[in-house]
């Protein structure tokens, strides 16, 4: 699902909002969850899951067109870890 499927899907869900209404909201709460992931914080959506951030180490890698070994600088990642009810509907 990409996002305009998402508003689409909310939008028939909740005919009585606008269209705008939902978009402003589906973009504040997505910038709300990576502006905390990004200050370093931990976002935790009971029954969905948590966002955390982990830190991946640097490494050797290799460039695919000449095989040559290439530094990997180690990064922040996003990490998300899928709550209890998520893992039971999948299993369905």
């Amino acid at each position: 699902m990409v996002r305009s499927e998402l508003l689409e899907t909310l939008s028939a869900e909740y005919p009585h909002l606008k269209p705008e209404q939902l978009e402003i909201t589906v973009r504040g709460f997505f910038e709300t969850i990576a502006k905390h992931l990004a200050d370093g914080g931990r976002v935790e959506l009971r029954g969905f899951g948590v966002f955390e951030i982990r830190m991946r180490l640097g490494r050797m890698g290799r460039n695919p067109k000449n095989g040559l070994p290439v530094a990997v600088p180690p990064k922040r990642a996003v990490h998300f870890k899928p709550g209890k009810a998520i893992r039971n509907r999948l299993k369905e």
